[in-house]
C-alpha cells in the first residue's frame, strides 16, 4: 500500500470513529487518491496549505504546558502505518518515500535550503544535516491528522513521522532547536506539545535559538552580514545545550557525522576544534575552523 492510501485510508477511519459511527473500520472503503495537484512542489515555500478536508477536534495525548517543565515521551499511536523506506530528504520538514510520496511535516518548519527564490536561510544547513543524519537510509511510521487535512495545496502529503526508535521525528527537530513550531490554520494533534517543545530549545539557546547561531531570527540569510559571530559559550559548550552536537566544535553545534560536512554547508566561522575533528574543518589543523 502507498502511503497516500494508507494515510487516506487512517484520516476516513479517524473521521468515522469521531463523529460517533459504529461501523466496522476494516469495512471502510478506501479513498481514491488520484485528483492530488501535480504542481512541483520543490520550487514552493515550505508551508503546509492544507486542502479542504475532514476538520476534527482531537485531544492532545499527554499535552505539555508551553515552557512548563521536561516534555513527557511520546507512545508510537497504534494507528501508524508503515513502515516506508525515506529515499530522500529535501530538507528538515520534506522528505520523500519509496513509493514517491512527498512528505510535509505537520507543525514545524525548518529554515530554507533549497527554495530558488530564496538564499539558503541561517542554519538552514545544519537543520538539513541533521535531518540527513537521522532520517537516510531508514523506515519510519507515518500518522495522519484530520484536522490538517491529508494533502497540501502543492500535493503533498501531510503527516507525522515516527522514526523505527519511536521517537517522533517532528517534535525532536524543535526540541533539539533545528525547526520553529509551526500552526498552519487550525491547531494540529501535538500542537501543545510542539510549542512546550520551541519554549524548552529557546530558553536554553538550543541550535538556531542560541546567540551565537541566528538568535531566533532564521529569515537572515546563512553567513549574511550582521549575522552573529560564534562566540565560546559561557559556562559551557554548546554541545552541552544542545544535545545534538560534535563535542569536537564545543562553542558552535554542528551535528556529528555522518553525512560528512564542508565549511560551505555550515554558518559558523572561525570557531575551535578540539580532538578528532570528523567534519575536517580545520584544514591546517591549527585548532581553529572555516577561516575563510
Amino acid at each position: 500500500m502507498t502511503v497516500r492510501r494508507a494515510l487516506l485510508a487512517a484520516v476516513v477511519i479517524g473521521v468515522l470513529i469521531a463523529s460517533g459511527c459504529t461501523g466496522d473500520p476494516e469495512a471502510t472503503p478506501r479513498p481514491d487518491p488520484t485528483t492530488v495537484p501535480t504542481t512541483n512542489p520543490d520550487t514552493e515555500p515550505s508551508g503546509p496549505a492544507p486542502t479542504t478536508g475532514p476538520r476534527v477536534t482531537t485531544t492532545t495525548t499527554r499535552p505539555a504546558t508551553p515552557g512548563g517543565g521536561a516534555l513527557t515521551r511520546l507512545r508510537m499511536p497504534a494507528a501508524v502505518v508503515g513502515p516506508f523506506a525515506v529515499v530522500r530528504v529535501v530538507d528538515g520538514d520534506t522528505v520523500y518515500t519509496a513509493d514517491g510520496s512527498k512528505l510535509r511535516l505537520i507543525g514545524l518548519d525548518t529554515p530554507e535550503t533549497v527554495d530558488p527564490r530564496k538564499p539558503v536561510q541561517c542554519f538552514g544547513r545544519e537543520a538539513s544535516a541533521r535531518a540527513h543524519a537521522l532520517l537516510d537510509g531508514t523506515s519510519v511510521f507515518l500518522e495522519s491528522d484530520p484536522t490538517q487535512g491529508t494533502f497540501d495545496k502543492y500535493g503533498r502529503t501531510l503527516a507525522y513521522l515516527w522514526m523505527a526508535d519511536g521517537r517522533l521525528y517532528n517534535e525532536l527537530m524543535i526540541a533539539s532547536g533545528y525547526a520553529h513550531e509551526y500552526t498552519y490554520d487550525l491547531p494540529y494533534r501535538y500542537r501543545d506539545r510542539f510549542i512546550g517543545a520551541e519554549a524548552e530549545a529557546r530558553a536554553a539557546d538550543r541550535g538556531l535559538w542560541s546567540p551565537r547561531t541566528c538568535n531566533g531570527d532564521t529569515t537572515r540569510a546563512a553567513g549574511a552580514a550582521g549575522a552573529p559571530t560564534p562566540l565560546p559559550a559561557p559556562g559551557g559548550s554548546a554541545g552541552a545545550a544542545g544535545g545534538n552536537c560534535d563535542p569536537s566544535y564545543p562553542d558552535v553545534c554542528i551535528p556529528p557525522a555522518p553525512p560528512d560536512l564542508d565549511c560551505g554547508d555550515v554558518s559558523y566561522r572561525r570557531f575551535r576544534v578540539v580532538g578528532a575533528d570528523p567534519h575536517r574543518f580545520d584544514g591546517n589543523r591549527d585548532g581553529i575552523a572555516c577561516t575563510s
